[in-house]
């Protein structure tokens, strides 16, 4: 693809956790030869030290501000309160985890210098060139995968398409904060709310990293765009499933480090690894 500045992959950094796992999608983004943009959508809570990998990498930081919700609103989907109402059964999200963070994903929208914006969670990494994904329509997203057949009929925000407009992301608001209301997985929930006849991307554009072990039979290394590490982190320490993850978690070390990367077709499959 030739340079065009008006597409960007978009990914957002709350913490210093998730400033590790952008620079390894930075890394992973950067060797698929992209031309586009690679935007930091980071909040305040972040230093300048956290961010000057990714600076250095060439991308471009822009600090925004959570959302100006209500106080009901933010209480409801505090960690707390929200694992407590809506608890997650099949992993663990981690400590450093805070799911009102997650609504900040929604100022992408105001991104309007750029004509279409690919968003990927910093938790994922790109392992071929996906600026195909630019031609998709708003609003495209994969299926949340993970576990069984039954996944494919709900969204995961992970990756998604989108094109940036300030009467969308207007709109958004207006939709998001109501009384009572209660979105259960956070950002996910909404948007698959407010774009009801969403456009399924294929899964392996946001392979979740439990298909591994859940659904080796649908694991194709040659067709995995993006890697997705849903629940737990690969740079965390001997969390509870690092032993049945280990391949996915020393690729992701690779790229982290920004050092070599084995031929993908290498890689075994999950029948070989077990």
């Amino acid at each position: 693809m030739t340079s065009v500045p008006q597409f960007a992959y978009v990914t957002l950094v709350t913490n210093a956790d998730y400033a590790m796992g952008a620079t390894a999608l930075a890394n992973s983004l950067r060797r698929t030869g992209t031309d586009a943009a690679i935007v930091i959508l980071h909040t305040g809570g972040v230093d300048a030290a956290t961010l000057a990998p990714l600076d250095a990498l060439g991308c471009r930081l822009v600090e925004v501000e959570h959302l100006p919700l209500s106080d009901a609103f933010n209480e409801r989907h505090a960690r707390g309160n929200l694992h407590s109402e809506a608890p997650f059964t099949k992993g663990r999200k981690p400590a450093f985890h805070s799911p009102l963070d997650n609504f900040c994903k929604l100022r992408l929208w105001q991104l309007v210098e750029y004509e279409r914006c690919v968003f990927i969670d910093a938790d994922a990494i790109a392992l071929k060139n996906v600026d195909k994904l630019f031609a998709y329509p708003e609003f495209s997203a994969a299926p949340n995968v993970y576990e069984s057949l039954v996944d494919f009929r709900r969204m995961n925000s992970g990756v998604f398409v989108a094109r940036p407009s300030q009467e969308t992301f207007r709109k958004m608001l207006a939709v998001l904060d109501q009384p009572d209301i209660f979105w259960r997985r956070t950002d996910q929930t909404f948007l698959e709310t407010f774009f009801p006849d969403w456009h399924g991307l294929p899964v392996y554009f946001n392979m979740l990293q439990y298909v591994w072990f859940t659904m080796p039979a649908l694991w194709d290394w040659e067709s995995i765009s993006i890697l997705h590490y849903q629940y737990e982190k690969p740079w965390e320490k001997d969390h509870p499933k690092a032993a049945r993850l280990q391949p996915l978690i020393d690729l992701w070390h690779c790229f982290h480090i920004g050092g070599h990367v084995p031929e993908i077709a290498s890689l075994a499959n999950p029948d070989e690894a077990a």
